[in-house]
Order: structure tokens, then C-alpha cells, then sequence
């Protein structure tokens, strides 16, 4: 029997301190739709959805289970892929208020070379948005 792969992301929980000033982060800096669901054990939820993939995110201390060993805010690091120019990232999270940690920097992403720019969301997760090269 061939093993089993797996095919792409569906989700992923960040534990954060503040619900709504991470959505603030992400949904406004950032353009990623806030949604909130209900799942079949009847609570509601909040998840910031882009393209094909999502956040939920779960405030610490009021983490829904099953859930990660140590849940911690601030404890993720990840990229994001853009087609927008950099350039057009930085004055657009500049007028936003956020400042960028490093980069323009070239990087090696998952399919290939990518140019970065990084900086931190409310909780201090280190966010990279990229650009494939």
C-alpha cells in the first residue's frame, strides 16, 4: 500500500491574547476576511480566512479542545504569499502603523527563491509576506 500524503493547509489556531486586535491586525493591515462559525458542539468561534486557508484563533487561556500541548501567544512563525509589490506592503503597513522588522530580503519559500519583508502582529508572531521571485 503507497503511503498516504498530505495534499495542502486547510487551517491553522493561533492562541492569542486579544481577539479583536488581532482581527484589527489582520483584517485591516493585513485584508484577511474575519468570520465567525459555529461548530457542531454549538459554541462560536472567529477565524480570519484568505485565499483557500484560515486562522481560528482561540484567546489564551480559553483555548477550545482538543488544542496544542502548550498553547502560547506569540509562538508562531510563518510566511504568507502576496502578488502585490513589497514595495506596496511597506507604505501600505506604514500607514497602518506597523513597522517592518527585516527585508526586503531574499528567501528560499516552499517552491522555490521568494524576497520577504517580516514584522510582528499584537501578540509578537513573527509575519512574513512574500513575494515569489
Amino acid at each position: 500500500m503507497p503511503q498516504p500524503k498530505i495534499a495542502a493547509l486547510d487551517h491553522l489556531v493561533l492562541t492569542v491574547r486579544d481577539i479583536g486586535a488581532t482581527c484589527r491586525f489582520y483584517g485591516d493591515a493585513l485584508g484577511m476576511e474575519v468570520q465567525s462559525f459555529t461548530p457542531s458542539d454549538g459554541t462560536v468561534r472567529t477565524a480570519l480566512s484568505f485565499g483557500s486557508q484560515k486562522f481560528n484563533l482561540h484567546e489564551a487561556g480559553r483555548e477550545f479542545e482538543p488544542k496544542a500541548d502548550t498553547p502560547t501567544p506569540g509562538s508562531a512563525d510563518f510566511c504568507l504569499l502576496t502578488d502585490a509589490s513589497l514595495d506596496d506592503w511597506i507604505a501600505h503597513l506604514s500607514n497602518h502603523g506597523i513597522g517592518i522588522e527585516e527585508g526586503p530580503v531574499d528567501r528560499t519559500g516552499a517552491t522555490g527563491p521568494i524576497r520577504s519583508i517580516y514584522m510582528r502582529d499584537p501578540d509578537g508572531n513573527l509575519v512574513e509576506i512574500s513575494r515569489r521571485l
